[in-house]
């Protein structure tokens, strides 16, 4: 692979948001957090007993809006507070909640920074 050909990492949106997942060969699911999301991957915040290895599979259930979808991914790294997952949508619907989640994201912290400015202004 020449400098060229080096893929860059999709930009990471920080969140919080609650997730249930389970591994592929597992009865039950499991909580987690996500803390960060991109249109590829995400960071998977879990107990620190539940450590998850590289290609793990696992299906990360998000709940955007009330729509529902189970995401199928596979852990890329791990460490003893989560792991790096990457997506792998098996149709448009699954890309489409990872955008519209990230687009509520980015949202609703302009929407933030516009109420702070305007009350910052006031202030000044």
């Amino acid at each position: 692979m020449n400098e060229s050909e080096v893929v860059q990492p999709a930009p990471r949106i920080p969140l919080l948001l609650e997730v249930e997942f389970r591994r592929n060969y597992a009865r039950r699911g499991e909580k987690g957090q996500l803390k960060n999301i991109s249109i590829s991957g995400a960071f998977l915040e879990i107990p620190d007993k539940q450590l998850l290895v590289p290609r793990d599979k696992l299906l990360i259930t998000l709940i955007v809006s009330g729509r529902e979808r189970r995401i199928p991914a596979h852990v890329v790294w791990s460490s003893n507070l989560g792991c790096g997952i990457k997506f792998q949508p098996t149709n448009n619907r699954d890309v489409q909640l990872v955008d519209d989640l990230m687009y509520f994201v980015e949202n609703s912290r302009s929407s933030q920074r516009q109420v702070l400015d305007s009350i910052f202004k006031k202030v000044s």
